[in-house]
């Protein structure tokens, strides 16, 4: 056998169907999270108009303490489990106990801290709360190596199925309690509805049942990975959160509903497109890391589709944000209008951004990811407190600068090693960034011509900024090369017809 052969696992996909269930997958993760997106917005704008900022305020609070915690609980071991080559039965039934054990004491950790943080905040509502919270890391812990099996095994519709019937279920019951018994609670039986549904499915559909804990001999090359992922997501939990604990500690839970309503609408979404597309990349990438060509040509054939879906939209966002934020949520949210527009500036981002991350893991390159995880919790923690004077506005504006002066050294740090390199990125962004803000900047000019109807506003917006950024990228060579690969994906019987 050849060195370079990719050692197999019994945990691989089917190599003969591998091409046609990455586009597969790319497809039923697209379409299951326009229906997550949708619960999400849906959440949003209901239940703003059943519970007061406070409600959103206490729960806001609460939600730092549960990601710092929990950062611990997974401990980068599903990730492990989906990029290792090989990997073995005994590998897998290690990893379940040790996510288990781990989640255990992060719930019991999170039991006994509730206390703390209600005195921290002055806010006595939030120990009953975390308590309460603490079994979703639990429950987490129990469905996360059934969900990482499935996702190595590119079983991409059974996730998605996961997803959706998490997110319509915790809609559902969110939704449902709001209006029996309006408080920040109904936000937390959603939650454990949303964590609940995809743990159970994992455990019905991907076929495998932990054996009794035992040491595998794999072990510390195992855990060694998943350190790195763990640093990581620790500087980036704090890099997330730091504001909603500094905004919730210096101005209030008011004014951290306000941010938070804002921060959601914007930035979760794009999170919604991202997060769930790594199910497909990560495990693709990872296959493809013997071939740096195969390797490159994926990557760069995926993130111009999703700079080209999302930044328009992201930048129509902007531009309608005082009308439209109003209309959807309700008067009182008027001051998130503002915030939404500062953080949107650094959605426009988050498109090229997030999947960094993809990159870093499918390379195995952890430390690197842990490095950089570091050096975005410090310039984000930075911006935050420079930000903090000037209320929660002033906080938005900071961290969304922070965020354009990152950019360039990710991708100078990331372009040093492995197949894509800065010039490989630079040559896939610029086209639809560069359209993007063009658009926005012509805006300001036409925005007293605007119709007064916020949907119209949005409607005339989306049109002119993804026809704006369409053109512009159409000039480069590298947004071209998306527009064909965006045509390729259309059936051809679609083609002949319109044709």
């Amino acid at each position: 056998m050849s060195a370079e052969t990719p050692i197999r696992s019994e945990f691989d996909p089917d190599q003969t169907s591998y091409r046609r269930s990455v586009q597969a997958g790319a497809i039923v993760t697209g379409s299951s999270q326009a229906v997550v997106a949708l619960c999400q917005i849906v959440s949003v704008i209901v239940l703003s108009r059943l519970l007061s900022p406070s409600d959103f305020g206490i729960v806001a609070m609460s939600w730092p303490v549960i990601g710092l915690l929990s950062i611990f609980q997974d401990f980068g071991l599903t990730q492990a489990t989906v990029q290792r080559p090989g990997i073995t039965r005994e590998d897998v039934n290690f990893l379940f106990w040790l996510n288990v054990g781990i989640s255990g004491l992060v719930a019991l950790a999170i039991f006994a801290t509730a206390p703390l943080a209600a005195a921290f905040y002055s806010e006595p509502k939030i120990a009953a709360l975390l308590m309460a919270m603490s079994c979703l890391v639990l429950i987490q812990g129990l469905g996360a190596q059934h969900t990482a099996l499935l996702n190595r095994r590119m079983r991409f519709p059974a996730l998605s199925a996961m997803e959706v019937a998490g997110a319509l279920g915790g809609l559902a019951t969110s939704v449902t309690w709001a209006l029996l018994s309006p408080s920040y609670w109904a936000l937390f039986g959603g939650s454990l509805v949303t964590v609940l549904l995809p743990v159970i499915l994992a455990w019905t559909l991907s076929g495998w049942r932990p054996g009794l804990p035992r040491r595998a001999e794999g072990a510390r090359a195992l855990v060694n990975f998943g350190a790195g992922l763990t640093g990581f997501n620790l500087s980036n939990f704090v890099a997330r959160n730091a504001d909603n604990v500094l905004i919730g500690r210096f101005l209030g839970g008011a004014q951290l509903g306000l941010y938070d309503r804002a921060y959601k609408l914007m930035l979760m979404p794009l999170r919604q497109a991202t997060n769930p597309l790594a199910r497909v990349m990560v495990p693709t990438l990872a296959r493809l890391s013997d071939e740096p060509a195969r390797y490159r040509q994926a990557y760069l054939t995926v993130v111009p589709l999703l700079l080209i879906a999302l930044v328009p939209g992201i930048a129509a966002l902007i531009i309608v944000a005082p009308t439209f934020i109003p209309f959807l949520l309700g008067p009182e949210w008027q001051e998130s209008a503002l915030i939404f527009s500062a953080l949107g500036f650094a959605g426009l981002l988050q498109p090229l951004n997030n999947p960094a991350g993809w990159l870093f893991i499918s390379q195995g390159r952890s430390r690197d990811f842990m490095i950089w995880g570091v050096v975005t919790a410090i310039t984000s923690v930075a911006a935050f407190v420079i930000g903090l004077p000037y209320g929660v506005y002033g906080v938005a504006v900071c961290y969304t600068i922070s965020e354009y002066l990152r950019t360039p050294f990710l991708w100078w740090f990331i372009g040093r090693k492995g197949p894509v390199r800065v010039r490989d990125m630079l040559g896939a962004a610029a086209p639809t960034l560069i359209g993007a803000h063009l658009a926005i900047g012509g805006f300001f000019w036409f925005d007293p011509a605007l119709p007064g109807n916020p949907i119209a506003q949005a409607a005339i917006a989306a049109s002119l900024t993804y026809s704006v950024s369409i053109l512009i990228a159409l000039i480069f060579p590298s947004g071209r090369d998306a527009a064909r690969n965006l045509l390729g994906m259309i059936p051809r019987r679609l083609q002949r017809k319109s044709s």
